[in-house]
């Protein structure tokens, strides 16, 4: 049986530093961070997508955590085809994707930026989330194709948002292909309700990891605010009904990461408190059977919706 590593997909969301979950006198950057890291053994860096983080500051997370601690790094916006601010890019460069050069010197960034997190061995992942226009076909297989020849060493998992790749016609070469390049499969639980949901499959594509990121079943999310789409609470019973997926991903992958992204107030940490006592009590050998899709993820999916709103 793997590890199994349950977190949340921020520890500086304003609404979770903002709840009193963190004690007075640990409110600062290192004590927000050191508090964390003592109730949770992994985390989601959400501010790379917005940012990408420096060199420093990446030391120091290093620094502020104990032995074991990994972070998943979230790709920032650029790499993966999602609208970028200019007041975002690193020393002024335009926001141009399609000018090599410009790609190129935000990929070197990123790689330095990083780089204390894979030397001291807690780069558990980085995740590129692409967005819901990205969908199955040739181009994005050469845009995948790429950022496995830019990210060759790296763990790296990957999340879809346009349901096409998971349809019936595509599922197999969605998986064949990261499988190809060692890309961990991120499955999600979200909304089954709307046209963008993505079902809850959840295939092995690496030995080494599996991820799963609970983004909530917020019927909001593909048109409210970003605070609607996140606002979130899940009951006992919906987090127990991943439990056999969890112990099949956690049977077939060296570790496993189970990270809650409905993050609104200190609705994640709870979350991820609720599940990690879950899995302790669920603590029993996995059996093939725990294997068998759910009839939502056998089925073949919503239909696809147009260009949605930028998600997080």
């Amino acid at each position: 049986m793997g590890e199994i590593l349950v977190g949340t997909c921020s520890w500086t969301d304003p609404a979770l530093t903002g709840s009193g979950w963190y004690p007075p006198g640990r409110r600062d950057a290192e004590g927000r961070l050191r508090h964390y890291a003592e109730r949770f053994p992994v985390v989601e860096v959400d501010s790379a997508y917005y940012a990408v983080p420096g060199e420093r500051t990446s030391r120091q997370w290093v620094e502020r955590t104990p032995p074991g601690f990994v972070f998943d790094v979230k790709a920032f916006s650029l790499l993966t085809g999602h609208p970028t601010r200019s007041s975002a890019m690193p020393d002024g460069l335009p926001a141009e994707p399609g000018n090599p050069a410009v790609l190129d010197e935000v990929w070197a960034r990123f790689t330095e930026g990083i780089e204390p997190l894979r030397a001291a061995g807690r780069l558990g992942s980085v995740l590129f989330q692409f967005p819901p226009w990205f969908r199955p076909g040739q181009r994005a297989g050469a845009f995948l194709r790429e950022c496995a020849e830019r990210t060759a060493g790296w763990p790296v998992a990957v999340e879809f948002r346009h349901p096409g790749w998971w349809r019936k016609e595509w599922a197999d070469v969605t998986v064949a292909l990261l499988a190809r390049y060692g890309m961990t499969t991120v499955a999600v639980d979200m909304a089954q309700t709307l046209p963008s949901s993505i079902p809850p499959v959840a295939p092995v594509t690496s030995p080494r990891l599996s991820v799963v990121r609970f983004h909530g079943r917020s019927a909001a999310w593909g048109s409210g605010s970003k605070e609607d789409r996140f606002r979130y609470e899940y009951g006992e019973d919906e987090l127990a009904e991943w439990l056999p997926r969890l112990r099949s991903l956690g049977g077939r992958a060296e570790q496993l990461h189970v990270l809650f992204n409905n993050c609104c107030g200190t609705a994640a940490v709870r979350a991820a408190e609720t599940m990690r006592r879950l899995l302790a009590r669920d603590a029993r050998p996995w059996t093939p059977d725990d294997s068998t899709p759910t009839a939502a993820a056998r089925s073949a999916g919503p239909q696809p919706s147009g260009r949605a709103a930028r998600e997080s």
